[in-house]
């Protein structure tokens, strides 16, 4: 069987021995950099390894982008190759509980044509109430070769940004705080792109922190839509990283084809000239039909 969104605590305890999967520890802490290394290193799910995602799952980053540009996809690829992984490997991605971190390696693998690519539903948080174990050693993996084979139509930059159009639907992943502008913790400018919506991306959990079913996710995803397609969709955050959470929430209720911003809020406000709102979304904001 092959995953494609989410695999459960039970599922992941379940697979064969010798089963050909690969189960990456993603923690990460914006305000702590360091921290998800170290918490791998004080105990992480069995045969995991780790990637960081300024390290591994995100490029240099530039005066023009964003804070966690697109990695080189052949950097990516080798990175991913040397630690066993290649098309032919069911991975899981985990973080410490919301998969905010882990979803973002979801749409890299995606992006780099690997469908076989799955988030640890829960995470960590998951995996412990399930009676899972914990270990400190680190695994040594067999190189494989990774091909890539690019997606990029699942990303959009800055410049395919059209404010004049009503052809794409802009999603803000990020807090209503955020996004009215009333509080900004993180990047220089507070606000959100003129006509997005906010759908944050917690809202796609349920009270235990795992993924809602899939018919309730495809509820709220479709109350924002109103009628468009899903590839009518542009997902955004600060950076990148939390909107692919969105993505996978959208991918999980059947809804597939939407789009990344890769640069997201923190590469739009690079540009003086690029409006900004802030304030609440009207009420009517998630019932606007498509033009």
């Amino acid at each position: 069987m092959v995953y494609k969104t989410l695999v459960s605590a039970a599922e992941l305890m379940a697979r064969p021995e010798g089963a050909n999967w690969a189960v990456v520890d993603c923690r990460f802490d914006l305000g702590d950099p360091a921290a998800g290394r170290r918490a791998y290193h004080e105990g992480h799910i069995p045969g995991a390894i780790y990637l960081d995602l300024e390290a591994h799952l995100s490029g240099p980053v530039s005066e023009r982008s964003g804070r966690h540009p697109l990695p080189d996809p052949d950097a990516l690829a080798r990175c991913l190759g040397e630690r066993g992984i290649n098309q032919s490997v069911q991975v899981v991605a985990y973080d410490a509980g919301n998969g905010a971190f882990a979803s973002r390696l979801w749409w890299l693998l995606h992006w780099l044509g690997h469908d076989r690519a799955a988030l640890l539903d829960g995470g960590l948080t998951a995996w412990l109430a399930a009676g899972g174990s914990l270990s400190t050693d680190v695994p040594e993996s067999e190189a494989r070769e990774f091909k890539p084979g690019l997606r990029p139509y699942l990303s959009v930059a800055t410049r395919d940004i059209d404010l004049e159009s009503d052809h794409d639907l802009l999603l803000d992943a990020r807090s209503a705080q955020r996004f009215s502008g009333e509080l900004e913790p993180i990047d220089p400018v507070a606000g959100h792109i003129p006509g997005a919506i906010n759908l944050p991306f917690e809202g796609n959990l349920g009270p235990d922190g795992r993924f809602l079913p899939p018919e309730q996710l495809k509820a709220r995803f479709e109350g924002a839509l109103a009628g468009r397609r899903p590839a009518e969709v542009v997902h955004y955050c600060g950076s990148g990283v939390t909107a692919c959470h969105n993505l996978l929430a959208m991918e999980h209720a059947d809804l597939a084809g939407s789009r990344l911003y890769v640069g997201s809020w923190s590469e739009w406000i690079r540009d003086e000239r690029h409006p900004i709102a802030t304030g609440e979304q009207p009420l009517s904001a998630s019932a606007k039909q498509p033009g």
